[in-house]
């Protein structure tokens, strides 16, 4: 038993240790610009769990006064391209940044008048980070699965620079109470924001 916690603990440490490594630079001050001034809506996008990060971003940011949504980027080819719109600005997740659905996305995405482009990625070769304008860098990751392949490090990565780029927003946008409150009305969450105070009770 202990032996299993005590790999429990390494590997939280482990994407801890990877969250508090993040070289954050002026490119995240760059994003937070750039997010601010958009007039439409953000768009997020990755594959696989990138997505599955991304997906939970742009609820984030719609809850929090950006209005945000995701586009799939295999779907993408399918159609769905058609959700951009000029002045949309486009948050990428790829740990790699050279997978392909992504890169065939951002390429295209241009066509449809995007001119911003936020990439979230890891590797110093990555191919979007040709395509886009700002880049965050995730840092030098390594994975603890004993694989060294299942992303667990890299994906808390990712949410960790979303989350901070949607409550910089928020603080920014001097983001109510109330304002949450109407867009998350159900729910604990909800109950929470209508109190004349942020101290939960229960009945």
């Amino acid at each position: 038993m202990n032996k299993i916690l005590n790999r429990a603990r390494q590997i939280l440490l482990a994407e801890s240790e990877a969250i508090k490594n993040i070289p954050l630079d002026n490119n995240f001050i760059k994003a937070v610009k750039i997010l601010y001034k958009c007039k439409n809506k953000v768009i997020t996008t990755g594959m696989g769990k990138a997505g599955n990060i991304a997906q939970k971003i742009a609820g984030t940011l719609c809850s929090t006064g950006t209005p945000a949504c995701f586009l799939h980027p295999g779907e993408s080819a399918h159609g769905d391209l058609g959700l951009l719109n000029e002045g949309d600005v486009i948050l990428a997740f790829s740990t790699s940044g050279k997978t392909r659905e992504v890169i065939e996305m951002l390429e295209r995405a241009k066509l449809f008048g995007i001119k911003s482009i936020i990439g979230i990625t890891s590797h110093p070769d990555s191919v979007i980070r040709k395509l886009c304008n700002v880049v965050i860098n995730m840092g030098e990751i390594k994975e603890p699965c004993y694989l060294g392949l299942t992303p667990t490090a890299s994906t808390a990565v990712m949410m960790s620079i979303g989350d901070a780029l949607a409550l910089v927003l928020m603080e920014l946008k001097k983001f109510s109470k109330e304002e949450f409150g109407l867009r998350h009305h159900g729910g604990y969450l909800g109950y929470k924001a209508r109190l004349p105070h942020t101290e939960y009770k229960s009945h």
